[in-house]
């Protein structure tokens, strides 16, 4: 099958990528979900409305580092991986829109501890949100594991956990207990969690935390909850920075 002009430009248009769109990709993606929740807090996620996919775009469209979408690929199931084997992968992203629950799925959200995209997305969030509760969680496998978690909850309570689990460096900012006290977590819940802030910052499971923060709203493990994958063209400063990190 024969391609048309129009989707050869699209393919092989590197905007700000140096590198080509078939260049395979180093390390692979964990989680890279950003996901806000607006009152009320208890719904179960499969209560939630439908996936609207014109407020998804929105959504997507309103990170710094995305400039434009360019095109929707349409629905996945919210467990569907983001592609991560070549460069036009990258410019793939998933996004979604249930109602008072806002969720995005982006590559440039990885890092390997140079900087903070999360955080600084978090932030952005914060004040254009500040009633939600915003809940990232990110890991990017590179030869070792880097994770990047974080809750920021309308009260101020908030923590960041960023480093490699196992070793160091691993910097936890914020007060994970004031989190918790917050969400009137029980200690049953942290157990079952298998959260146990005694133990070294890089031993916690900070991602189960922050998953905890979402509650019962909690999407990202239903098979039947639906996003939309969109191809974006990033920001230069975005790309810049997954250049660095993707690829050696």
């Amino acid at each position: 099958m024969s391609l048309g002009p129009a989707t050869v430009a699209r393919m092989t248009d590197t905007d700000y990528w140096t590198s080509v769109p078939d260049r395979i990709v180093r390390g692979s993606m964990g989680l890279c979900h950003l996901t806000v929740s607006l009152p009320p807090f208890n719904v179960d996620a499969r209560s939630l409305p439908p996936q609207d996919p014109a407020q998804a775009r929105a959504f997507a469209e309103s990170f710094e580092g995305i400039e434009e979408v360019l095109e929707d690929l349409g629905p996945r199931s919210v467990l569907t991986p983001l592609p991560s084997s070549v460069r036009a992968d990258l410019d793939i992203v998933h996004a979604a829109a249930w109602g008072g629950m806002l969720s995005i799925v982006n590559p440039a959200f990885a890092t390997d501890g140079n900087d903070e995209p999360l955080r600084s997305a978090a932030t952005a969030l914060r004040e254009r949100l500040p009633d939600a509760r915003i809940v990232g969680r990110v890991a990017y496998h590179g030869g070792m594991e880097h994770t990047e978690d974080m809750v920021w909850l309308p009260d101020g309570a908030t923590f960041h956990a960023s480093g490699w689990p196992g070793d160091e460096p691993f910097v936890v900012t914020g007060d994970p207990h004031a989190v918790i006290a917050s969400l009137e977590l029980k200690g049953w819940q942290l157990d079952n969690a298998g959260v146990d802030l005694r133990e070294a910052a890089n031993e916690v499971e900070w991602a189960r935390l922050a998953g905890l923060a979402l509650g019962p709203s909690d999407p990202w493990g239903w098979e039947e909850m639906q996003a939309t994958a969109f191809r974006v063209r990033h920001s230069e400063d975005a790309v810049r920075d997954m250049e660095t990190l993707y690829f050696v």
